[in-house]
């Protein structure tokens, strides 16, 4: 090969070596890398030991493995649980309760009678004795003066109830009888009512603590009251009282 033609040839090598790279570096230089957020940094377990003693290491220590103690709130831990008494600085004798707060009268004190201040004087009759005995610390308060209704004068109440619905079916005070004792728990009967009237006796289910006083009424419901004429036919519940 004639040396001219060799010149060329390296020439064209060269060029195209040339050419190569600088497309190479272009291609690298205009290449858009994605960047990576940094991973996030989570805290790693540790374990550290804390002494018994009062030293400041040890002491915050142990404030800080209590602050970070992961137990729930439910479970008993000696926060939430247990029988602690009460430090010296909140503790109230009698009368120091509401100390921190002023008194707000609402009604003037020259207006209340100082009942039971002055000693009393001995009494000469039995009235006397009682009428003392009423007196209250704040006796006549919250009263006012207005007339009253008398309750009425009966000698018993009945109720009757169905067995089945509980509905009232009677309810009266009663008026003329004269039971063995006045003083008496209230009666339950238990009675069935056929279209005849009653079927058998009435049946006790609650006494009054005194065996005349239930007899008494069983036969007055019977006897005098005919309970079996004022019922329909069914199953009752009868509560008598004074």
């Amino acid at each position: 090969m004639p040396p001219s033609e060799t010149r060329i040839t390296r020439r064209v090598w060269i060029g195209v070596v040339v050419i190569c790279t600088g497309a190479g570096a272009w291609v690298a230089l205009n290449r858009t890398q994605p960047v990576s957020p940094d991973p996030v940094k989570r805290s790693q377990p540790f374990v550290q030991l804390a002494g018994a003693g009062t030293a400041t290491a040890d002491k915050l220590l142990r404030e800080k493995a209590e602050l970070m103690d992961p137990t729930p709130l439910f479970f008993p831990t000696e926060w939430n649980y247990g029988q602690r008494d009460l430090p010296p600085g909140i503790l109230k004798q009698p009368g120091q309760v509401f100390g921190s707060f002023a008194p707000k009268l609402t009604v003037k004190e020259q207006i209340i009678a100082n009942y039971g201040v002055e000693a009393p004087a001995a009494p000469e009759e039995l009235v006397d004795v009682l009428v003392q005995g009423n007196e209250a610390p704040f006796a006549g308060m919250g009263r006012i003066d207005t007339p009253r209704s008398t309750l009425s004068v009966r000698s018993g109440y009945i109720e009757v109830k169905g067995l089945n619905n509980g509905n009232i079916v009677i309810a009266q005070p009663l008026s003329g009888i004269n039971p063995p004792k006045t003083d008496f728990a209230p009666v339950e009967f238990l009675v069935a009512v056929g279209p005849s009237g009653l079927i058998g006796e009435p049946v006790l289910t609650n006494g009054s603590g005194w065996d005349e006083v239930d007899n008494f009424f069983r036969a007055y419901l019977v006897k005098s009251y005919r309970l079996g004429e004022r019922l329909h036919p069914g199953r009752y519940r009868v509560l008598v009282g004074a």
